[in-house]
């Protein structure tokens, strides 16, 4: 699997989110791309495994 580059557009649990920062591992994105996120949710990132998403654009 290749992984994601920073600005990359990733599919996850249903969701979407854009790759902030790589790491070994897994990446950091930013899911207030969504257009059911609130704002008055909890976060505004969330940590990705890389065998637990799909890149979208």
């Amino acid at each position: 699997m290749v992984p994601a580059e920073i600005g990359d557009i990733v599919e996850f649990d249903g969701m979407l989110g854009k790759v902030e920062k790589i790491n070994e591992n897994s990446v950091i994105v930013d899911i207030t791309i969504n257009e059911d996120w609130n704002e008055n949710e909890d976060f505004e990132k969330t940590v990705v495994n890389h065998k637990r998403y799909k890149i979208k654009k």
